[in-house]
């Protein structure tokens, strides 16, 4: 028997925890799993699926799975393999629809289906040179996602222009003329006959809502869904699932709203979160038990999430935010998070290379480490301090591995190869061939960028020819270069990219999904964690989250760093990230610390219930100085007395309650009861702005309840 047989039915759900198992016997009907990181997600729903294949409910061609990367959907795909659950189509959003849209274009349309452009930067660039609207590179690219964003969100360029004034626009555009460019990409397509992959999830919907006989097709080919990372959603995706489910119920989501840090590509919690209002007859599974992160790893990413202000309602949306999901952690204790502060970006950087080459050195794997920040722009610093020390490193989300120019390259020479017969071994003919293209046993001294992208797609390429002869040596057959040059092709049909040897360099965005032994999170500064741009209070619990996210890629060791200057001998203007308060224990960089900077030196005490002495953990209990199960001490009357003052003030406002003063706030001046100006300053959450705004009625409303 081999690993791909199946195996019994009975079995395939024995090493299942017991939600995880309640999930998986879940094989009909609505369900709903919330998942929390590193809970065994893929784990649960793999086993379902294999599950009611071997039960004989489910025809294993009739299941769609859907993810949001060829990486997840690959790794899916063999992990269904492997539980004798071949022939379940896992694709992600767009190569489902594409598959469609060309079996079924012929007959639904006629002709042949446009050309699909790959990157949209030529098109839009053109646009605005017709408008007359100088552009550069990255405001074309800004350009390219505002679009994007209006195109998932179901915008024509019509109903764009209606919105868009409410939009943070590039480059200060103004609405009218971001519309105008819209408008001229969509006729730039339209006049070329290409179509752009947002269109693809467009013009299948269109043939799916105008073409019954394909519909009923479609829905006779899939009669179950499953939705991985469901939480990232668009408008767009979510309404080509509802036309493929068509009046079934036959749907299994899975996501987790805290992990919510794609908004700004149009992706939207909603359908996660209101799915049970949904699907009233729906089950929710939640799984909370970590099996990726050790305690210490677990507890920091909970008290991220609780520390968050929470709010009830998401700004222009009726959406309920629930608590977030916390974590229970199944492995053994490991070493504790690690803090420091550093001078500058530079010895930040210095400082993370020393750590590294130290877990090196104790044995760590390379490939298990990873640097994360907040934009890809940090990298350089570390890139050169890497190289400095010698350590490999591989560049992440960048551009994909077989977009790559250089790998294109390769791919063209090693195919051009399988007409020169030759006695070589298949392994040296592959390094022979790639030597022309930028390969070397070792890596360029120095380089950086470009270069050393080069390196490492030629590096990965040979690994991957190594893989395949290994392969076939374990089946006792000699591997071909024609082998090697199908794995590559197939690979780079459904974008399966060879795992890359070095420490790994990625931003938050583009680690979600990934795990590293040991993860170093830089550059945790206000402006950038959160970001500057982030304005309003969903921004910020945005950028919360995508720290929760990046905290929770490591396993064991996880460093948390920031520094107090951009550059050597600057001003230390910068301060750590918010997001810290009342979590981190501040360890200076040991290497050139001047005195100056050893003063900042200070262990975070956290505040404490005046009430049992218990630890606050949340910014609301901080402001209040006692713990949610503490007996109230404001009082009651005067409490509702403000609330109802906010009201009118909001009202007439036309601004959320809570952008006047939160509940946390009434609830401290409740419970204070200020007399003056100074004694109000110092109730939390009063800031000098609201104290001169708000300050006078609001001591009003507290003298008159006195009286």
């Amino acid at each position: 028997m081999t690993e791909y047989d199946n195996p019994p039915a009975v079995d395939l759900l024995a090493g299942l925890d017991a939600e995880q198992r309640q999930a998986a016997e879940t094989l009909s009907g609505p369900l709903c799993i919330l998942a929390g990181a590193g809970t065994g997600k893929t784990r649960a729903i793999t086993h379902r699926i294999a599950y009611g294949v071997h039960t004989g409910i489910y025809n294993p061609t009739s299941v769609l799975a859907l993810t949001f990367t060829t990486r997840a959907a690959a790794e899916m795909r063999t992990r269904l393999r492997q539980l004798g659950a071949s022939g379940v189509q896992t694709r992600t959003f767009h190569a489902a629809a594409l598959r469609q849209l060309q079996y079924f274009w012929p007959q639904a349309i006629g002709g042949s289906l446009p050309n699909l452009v790959e990157h949209k930067a030529p098109l839009i660039a053109e646009a605005a040179r017709r408008l007359r609207i100088s552009s550069d590179r990255a405001m074309v690219r800004d350009l390219a996602a505002e679009i994007e964003w209006a195109k998932v969100s179901m915008h024509t360029p019509e109903s764009y222009a209606k919105i868009a004034s409410s939009r943070d626009l590039p480059n200060g555009l103004e609405a009218v003329s971001m519309a105008r460019i819209f408008q001229t990409y969509e006729e730039l397509k339209d006049d070329r006959s290409v179509i752009d992959f947002e269109d693809v999830l467009l013009l299948t919907i269109a043939i799916l809502e105008d073409n019954e006989k394909v519909a009923a097709n479609v829905r006779q080919q899939y009669r179950h869904f499953v939705v991985d990372e469901y939480q990232d959603v668009s408008p767009l995706q979510q309404r080509l699932l509802d036309l493929w489910l068509g009046q079934r119920n036959e749907l299994c989501v899975v996501g987790d709203a805290s992990q919510t840090i794609y908004s700004f590509t149009g992706a939207r919690p909603d359908f996660l979160l209101n799915f049970s209002a949904r699907f009233p007859e729906a089950k929710v599974v939640k799984l909370v038990r970590d099996y990726r992160s050790t305690p210490e790893v677990v507890n920091l990413a909970n008290k991220v999430l609780a520390n968050r202000r929470i709010e009830s309602q998401v700004p222009d949306r009726n959406v309920t935010w629930p608590e977030p999901l916390e974590l229970i952690a199944q492995r053994d204790h490991g070493p504790a998070p690690e803090f420091f502060e550093a001078t500058d970006d530079e010895n930040e950087a210095e400082e993370v290379a020393q750590r590294i080459k130290k877990l090196l050195k104790n044995g760590q794997d390379i490939s298990e480490i990873a640097i994360l920040y907040r934009t890809n722009g940090q990298s350089q610093a570390f890139e050169q301090a890497l190289t400095a020390y010698s350590i490999p490193y591989v560049m992440r989300g960048a551009e994909r591995f077989f977009s790559r120019r250089e790998v294109k390259e390769g791919m063209l020479a090693l195919r051009a190869g399988l007409s020169v017969a030759e006695d070589t071994p298949v392994a040296q003919m592959v390094r022979d061939i790639l030597s022309s293209h930028g390969y070397s046993v070792n890596a360029p001294s120095g380089g950086t960028g470009a270069v050393r992208q080069r390196w490492e797609s030629m590096s990965a390429l040979v690994r991957l020819a190594d893989e395949v002869v290994a392969l076939k040596k374990q089946q006792e057959i000699d591997a071909t270069l024609h082998d090697v040059v199908k794995e590559l092709e197939d690979r780079a049909a459904i974008q399966h990219a060879p795992t890359l040897d070095g420490v790994t360099l990625a931003s938050f965005h583009a680690a979600k999904g990934l795990e590293w032994a040991a993860v170093f999170l830089v550059g945790l500064n206000e402006g950038l964690v959160p970001i500057s741009y982030a304005k309003d209070q969903a921004g910020f619990d945005e950028e919360r989250r995508l720290l929760y996210v990046g905290i929770t890629r490591a396993r064991m060791h996880l460093f948390l760093s920031w520094s107090l200057a951009r550059t050597p001998g600057g001003r230390a203007h910068r301060y750590p990230s918010r997001f810290l308060d009342g979590i981190k224990s501040v360890r200076q960089a040991s290497s050139r610390q001047p005195a100056a900077y050893r003063k900042r030196e200070q262990k975070v005490t956290p505040a404490v219930c005046t009430t049992c002495g218990s630890f606050l953990t949340s910014a609301k209990e901080r402001k209040l100085k006692r713990c949610a199960s503490c007996p109230a001490a404001y009082d009651e009357a005067l409490f509702e007395n403000l609330r109802e003052w906010r009201s009118e003030i909001a009202q007439s406002n036309a601004v959320p309650a809570f952008v006047i003063f939160t509940d946390a706030t009434l609830m401290a001046i409740a419970e204070h009861q200020p007399d003056s100006v100074q004694g109000l300053s110092k109730i939390p959450g009063v800031g000098r702005s609201k104290l001169e705004r708000y300050g006078e009625a609001v001591l009003a409303v507290v003298g008159e309840h006195r009286a």
